[in-house]
Protein backbone atom coordinates (compact mmCIF):
# COMPACT_ATOMS: atom_id res chain seq x y z
CA UNK A 1 0.00 0.00 0.00
CA UNK A 2 1.33 3.45 -0.91
CA UNK A 3 2.01 5.94 1.87
CA UNK A 4 -0.66 8.39 0.70
CA UNK A 5 -3.29 5.65 0.91
CA UNK A 6 -2.06 4.65 4.35
CA UNK A 7 -2.36 8.21 5.58
CA UNK A 8 -5.92 8.51 4.28
CA UNK A 9 -6.89 5.55 6.46
CA UNK A 10 -6.20 7.71 9.48
CA UNK A 11 -7.82 10.94 8.25
CA UNK A 12 -11.21 11.36 9.82
CA UNK A 13 -13.46 12.22 6.87
CA UNK A 14 -16.70 10.94 8.45
CA UNK A 15 -16.47 12.32 11.99
CA UNK A 16 -20.06 11.61 13.00
CA UNK A 17 -19.39 7.89 12.63
CA UNK A 18 -15.95 8.05 14.25
CA UNK A 19 -15.04 5.97 17.28
CA UNK A 20 -11.63 6.26 18.87
CA UNK A 21 -11.59 2.50 19.28
CA UNK A 22 -11.63 2.24 15.46
CA UNK A 23 -7.92 3.15 15.47
CA UNK A 24 -5.61 0.48 16.83
CA UNK A 25 -2.56 2.17 18.44
CA UNK A 26 -0.43 -0.79 17.29
CA UNK A 27 -1.50 -0.64 13.64
CA UNK A 28 1.33 -0.27 11.12
CA UNK A 29 -0.74 -1.01 7.99
CA UNK A 30 1.06 -4.31 7.55
CA UNK A 31 4.47 -2.67 7.18
CA UNK A 32 6.96 -5.17 8.53
CA UNK A 33 9.97 -2.93 8.97
CA UNK A 34 12.71 -2.72 11.52
CA UNK A 35 13.72 0.59 13.07
CA UNK A 36 16.44 1.32 10.52
CA UNK A 37 14.23 0.55 7.52
CA UNK A 38 11.60 2.85 8.99
CA UNK A 39 14.19 5.61 9.34
CA UNK A 40 15.07 5.36 5.65
CA UNK A 41 11.43 5.81 4.60
CA UNK A 42 11.05 8.75 6.96
CA UNK A 43 14.24 10.34 5.60
CA UNK A 44 12.82 10.21 2.06
CA UNK A 45 9.65 11.98 3.18
CA UNK A 46 11.64 14.57 5.12
CA UNK A 47 13.76 15.34 2.07
CA UNK A 48 10.62 15.88 -0.03
CA UNK A 49 9.07 17.97 2.74
CA UNK A 50 12.16 20.20 2.88
CA UNK A 51 11.93 20.87 -0.88
CA UNK A 52 8.22 21.71 -0.67
CA UNK A 53 8.82 23.95 2.33
CA UNK A 54 11.40 25.91 0.36
CA UNK A 55 8.82 26.49 -2.37
CA UNK A 56 6.25 27.49 0.26
CA UNK A 57 8.70 30.06 1.64
CA UNK A 58 9.66 31.39 -1.80
CA UNK A 59 6.05 31.67 -3.01
CA UNK A 60 5.08 33.53 0.18
CA UNK A 61 1.36 32.97 -0.36
CA UNK A 62 0.18 30.01 1.75
CA UNK A 63 0.96 29.18 5.36
CA UNK A 64 0.70 25.78 7.04
CA UNK A 65 -0.41 25.07 10.61
CA UNK A 66 0.13 21.61 12.11
CA UNK A 67 -1.37 20.85 15.53
CA UNK A 68 -0.34 17.95 17.77
CA UNK A 69 -2.46 16.63 20.63
CA UNK A 70 -1.82 13.44 22.57
CA UNK A 71 -1.62 11.80 25.95
CA UNK A 72 1.69 11.98 27.83
CA UNK A 73 4.52 9.85 26.34
CA UNK A 74 2.72 9.52 22.97
CA UNK A 75 5.74 11.05 21.23
CA UNK A 76 4.72 14.56 20.16
CA UNK A 77 8.18 15.99 20.83
CA UNK A 78 9.88 13.16 18.97
CA UNK A 79 7.60 13.43 15.95
CA UNK A 80 8.13 17.19 15.72
CA UNK A 81 11.90 16.85 16.18
CA UNK A 82 12.33 14.14 13.54
CA UNK A 83 9.80 15.25 10.92
CA UNK A 84 10.92 18.89 10.99
CA UNK A 85 14.63 18.05 11.14
CA UNK A 86 15.28 18.87 7.47
CA UNK A 87 13.32 22.10 7.31
CA UNK A 88 14.99 25.51 7.12
CA UNK A 89 14.49 27.08 10.58
CA UNK A 90 13.69 30.41 8.90
CA UNK A 91 10.54 28.85 7.46
CA UNK A 92 9.27 26.96 10.50
CA UNK A 93 8.39 27.87 14.07
CA UNK A 94 7.35 25.57 16.92
CA UNK A 95 5.23 26.71 19.85
CA UNK A 96 4.65 24.57 22.94
CA UNK A 97 1.54 25.69 24.79
CA UNK A 98 1.72 25.32 28.56
CA UNK A 99 -0.95 26.27 31.09
CA UNK A 100 -2.26 29.79 30.29
CA UNK A 101 -0.80 32.68 32.25
CA UNK A 102 -2.61 35.75 33.65
CA UNK A 103 -2.62 37.66 30.34
CA UNK A 104 -4.07 34.72 28.40
CA UNK A 105 -6.69 34.11 31.09
CA UNK A 106 -7.90 37.69 30.64
CA UNK A 107 -8.65 36.97 26.96
CA UNK A 108 -10.81 34.47 25.10
CA UNK A 109 -9.45 30.93 24.88
CA UNK A 110 -8.30 31.32 21.26
CA UNK A 111 -6.40 34.56 21.82
CA UNK A 112 -2.93 33.26 22.62
CA UNK A 113 -3.00 30.78 19.73
CA UNK A 114 -3.94 33.59 17.36
CA UNK A 115 -0.77 35.44 18.43
CA UNK A 116 1.34 32.49 17.28
CA UNK A 117 -0.15 31.73 13.87
CA UNK A 118 2.40 31.22 11.06
CA UNK A 119 3.08 33.99 8.59
CA UNK A 120 2.58 33.42 4.89
CA UNK A 121 5.30 31.21 3.50
CA UNK A 122 5.93 29.48 6.81
CA UNK A 123 5.02 26.33 8.69
CA UNK A 124 3.75 26.72 12.24
CA UNK A 125 3.82 23.79 14.66
CA UNK A 126 1.63 23.79 17.77
CA UNK A 127 2.78 21.30 20.40
CA UNK A 128 -0.57 21.21 22.20
CA UNK A 129 -2.93 24.04 21.27
CA UNK A 130 -6.29 25.65 21.89
CA UNK A 131 -7.68 22.11 21.90
CA UNK A 132 -6.44 21.81 25.47
CA UNK A 133 -9.51 23.91 26.28
CA UNK A 134 -11.82 21.04 25.29
CA UNK A 135 -9.57 18.29 26.66
CA UNK A 136 -7.78 19.09 29.92
CA UNK A 137 -10.26 21.78 30.90
CA UNK A 138 -13.17 19.49 30.13
CA UNK A 139 -11.70 16.67 32.21
CA UNK A 140 -10.87 19.18 34.97
CA UNK A 141 -13.72 21.73 34.81
CA UNK A 142 -12.35 23.54 37.87
CA UNK A 143 -9.77 25.02 35.46
CA UNK A 144 -12.57 27.19 34.07
CA UNK A 145 -12.66 29.26 37.28
CA UNK A 146 -9.43 31.20 36.59
CA UNK A 147 -10.87 32.21 33.22
CA UNK A 148 -13.45 34.33 35.06
CA UNK A 149 -16.14 33.72 32.49
CA UNK A 150 -19.59 35.21 33.14
CA UNK A 151 -21.94 32.67 34.69
CA UNK A 152 -24.36 33.32 31.86
CA UNK A 153 -22.07 31.78 29.22
CA UNK A 154 -21.19 28.64 31.17
CA UNK A 155 -24.37 26.69 30.54
CA UNK A 156 -25.41 23.29 29.26
CA UNK A 157 -24.28 24.10 25.73
CA UNK A 158 -20.87 25.40 26.83
CA UNK A 159 -18.71 22.71 25.19
CA UNK A 160 -20.82 22.71 22.04
CA UNK A 161 -20.27 26.44 21.81
CA UNK A 162 -16.52 26.01 22.20
CA UNK A 163 -16.48 23.46 19.39
CA UNK A 164 -18.49 25.90 17.28
CA UNK A 165 -15.95 28.67 17.99
CA UNK A 166 -13.06 26.39 17.00
CA UNK A 167 -14.71 25.38 13.73
CA UNK A 168 -15.37 29.03 12.87
CA UNK A 169 -11.79 30.01 13.79
CA UNK A 170 -10.32 27.32 11.57
CA UNK A 171 -12.65 28.12 8.67
CA UNK A 172 -11.50 31.72 8.91
CA UNK A 173 -7.83 30.66 8.75
CA UNK A 174 -8.42 28.37 5.75
CA UNK A 175 -10.32 31.09 3.89
CA UNK A 176 -7.30 33.33 4.37
CA UNK A 177 -4.70 30.92 3.04
CA UNK A 178 -3.68 28.71 5.97
CA UNK A 179 -3.53 24.96 5.41
CA UNK A 180 -4.42 23.15 8.66
CA UNK A 181 -3.44 19.64 9.69
CA UNK A 182 -4.38 18.23 13.09
CA UNK A 183 -2.72 15.14 14.52
CA UNK A 184 -3.82 13.06 17.47
CA UNK A 185 -1.10 10.54 18.28
CA UNK A 186 -2.99 7.55 19.62
CA UNK A 187 -1.10 5.53 22.19
CA UNK A 188 -2.40 2.55 24.15
CA UNK A 189 -2.64 2.64 27.93
CA UNK A 190 -0.24 -0.30 28.18
CA UNK A 191 2.35 1.38 25.95
CA UNK A 192 2.10 4.52 28.06
CA UNK A 193 2.75 2.41 31.18
CA UNK A 194 5.88 0.94 29.59
CA UNK A 195 7.16 4.37 28.55
CA UNK A 196 6.59 5.73 32.06
CA UNK A 197 8.61 2.82 33.42
CA UNK A 198 11.36 3.54 30.89
CA UNK A 199 11.54 7.11 32.12
CA UNK A 200 11.77 6.02 35.74
CA UNK A 201 14.41 3.39 35.02
CA UNK A 202 16.61 5.57 32.80
CA UNK A 203 18.48 8.36 34.68
CA UNK A 204 18.76 10.26 31.40
CA UNK A 205 14.97 10.30 30.96
CA UNK A 206 13.88 10.56 34.59
CA UNK A 207 13.69 14.36 34.39
CA UNK A 208 10.75 14.00 31.98
CA UNK A 209 8.62 12.27 34.61
CA UNK A 210 6.09 14.20 36.67
CA UNK A 211 3.77 12.96 39.39
CA UNK A 212 1.07 14.89 37.57
CA UNK A 213 1.45 12.44 34.69
CA UNK A 214 0.28 9.61 36.95
CA UNK A 215 -2.70 11.68 38.12
CA UNK A 216 -3.78 12.28 34.51
CA UNK A 217 -3.30 8.60 33.70
CA UNK A 218 -5.91 7.88 36.35
CA UNK A 219 -8.41 9.83 34.22
CA UNK A 220 -7.62 7.83 31.08
CA UNK A 221 -11.24 6.95 30.24
CA UNK A 222 -12.33 10.56 30.72
CA UNK A 223 -9.63 11.70 28.32
CA UNK A 224 -10.55 9.09 25.73
CA UNK A 225 -14.17 10.29 25.83
CA UNK A 226 -13.03 13.92 25.52
CA UNK A 227 -10.76 13.12 22.56
CA UNK A 228 -13.48 11.20 20.77
CA UNK A 229 -16.00 14.00 21.21
CA UNK A 230 -13.44 16.62 20.16
CA UNK A 231 -12.57 14.77 16.95
CA UNK A 232 -16.20 14.11 16.09
CA UNK A 233 -17.04 17.78 16.55
CA UNK A 234 -14.04 19.42 14.88
CA UNK A 235 -12.78 17.17 12.06
CA UNK A 236 -13.94 19.10 9.00
CA UNK A 237 -13.11 18.89 5.27
CA UNK A 238 -11.04 22.07 5.52
CA UNK A 239 -9.29 21.12 8.79
CA UNK A 240 -9.33 17.33 9.25
CA UNK A 241 -8.01 15.33 12.16
CA UNK A 242 -5.53 12.53 11.58
CA UNK A 243 -5.62 9.89 14.34
CA UNK A 244 -2.19 8.28 14.03
CA UNK A 245 -1.29 4.96 15.70
CA UNK A 246 1.66 5.81 17.94
CA UNK A 247 2.70 2.66 19.80
CA UNK A 248 5.44 2.28 17.18
CA UNK A 249 7.29 5.59 17.11
CA UNK A 250 8.77 5.11 13.64
CA UNK A 251 5.31 4.51 12.16
CA UNK A 252 3.84 7.64 13.75
CA UNK A 253 6.72 9.71 12.38
CA UNK A 254 6.32 8.17 8.94
CA UNK A 255 2.59 8.88 8.79
CA UNK A 256 2.95 12.48 9.98
CA UNK A 257 5.73 13.18 7.47
CA UNK A 258 3.66 11.62 4.67
CA UNK A 259 0.60 13.67 5.61
CA UNK A 260 2.68 16.87 5.69
CA UNK A 261 4.12 16.15 2.24
CA UNK A 262 0.67 15.40 0.80
CA UNK A 263 -0.70 18.65 2.25
CA UNK A 264 2.06 20.77 0.70
CA UNK A 265 1.75 19.01 -2.65
CA UNK A 266 -1.96 19.82 -2.68
CA UNK A 267 -1.09 23.51 -2.58
CA UNK A 268 0.44 23.37 -6.09
CA UNK A 269 3.51 25.30 -4.99
CA UNK A 270 6.09 26.73 -7.36
CA UNK A 271 9.01 29.12 -7.31
CA UNK A 272 8.20 32.70 -8.37
CA UNK A 273 9.07 33.40 -12.01
CA UNK A 274 11.41 36.34 -12.41
CA UNK A 275 12.00 37.71 -15.92
CA UNK A 276 15.57 38.10 -17.15
CA UNK A 277 15.37 41.88 -17.44
CA UNK A 278 18.05 44.14 -18.95
CA UNK A 279 18.96 45.26 -15.43
CA UNK A 280 19.59 41.67 -14.35
CA UNK A 281 21.67 41.00 -17.45
CA UNK A 282 23.80 44.06 -16.70
CA UNK A 283 24.32 42.86 -13.13
CA UNK A 284 25.29 39.41 -14.38
CA UNK A 285 27.80 40.89 -16.83
CA UNK A 286 29.32 43.06 -14.13
CA UNK A 287 29.66 40.10 -11.78
CA UNK A 288 31.28 37.98 -14.49
CA UNK A 289 33.75 40.75 -15.26
CA UNK A 290 34.73 41.19 -11.60
CA UNK A 291 37.00 38.17 -11.83
CA UNK A 292 38.40 39.03 -15.25
CA UNK A 293 40.80 41.77 -14.18
CA UNK A 294 40.95 45.46 -15.28
CA UNK A 295 42.16 44.75 -18.80
CA UNK A 296 39.33 42.33 -19.58
CA UNK A 297 36.75 44.74 -18.16
CA UNK A 298 38.16 47.59 -20.29
CA UNK A 299 38.11 45.38 -23.41
CA UNK A 300 34.51 44.29 -22.71
CA UNK A 301 33.53 47.93 -22.51
CA UNK A 302 35.18 48.73 -25.87
CA UNK A 303 33.55 45.71 -27.54
CA UNK A 304 30.16 46.83 -26.28
CA UNK A 305 30.71 50.36 -27.54
CA UNK A 306 31.68 49.03 -30.97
Amino acid sequence: MKLDKMVKRFRIDKPKKFRLSDIDPRDTCGLDLNKEEGKLLIAERIDTLAKRQEMLYAQDSWSVLALFQAMDTAGKDGVIKHVMSGINPQGCEVHAFKAPGPEALDHDFLWRAAQRLPERGRIGIFNRSYYEEVLVVRVHPDLLKPQKLPDKVVGKAFWKERFKSIRAFERHLVRNGTKILKFHLRISKEEQRQRFLDRLDDPGKRWKFSMGDVVERGRWDDYMAAYEDMIRETSTPEAPWYVIPADDKWFARLMVSAAMVDALEDLDLSYPKVANTPELRQVREALLNEGAGPAAIKKAGKDKAA
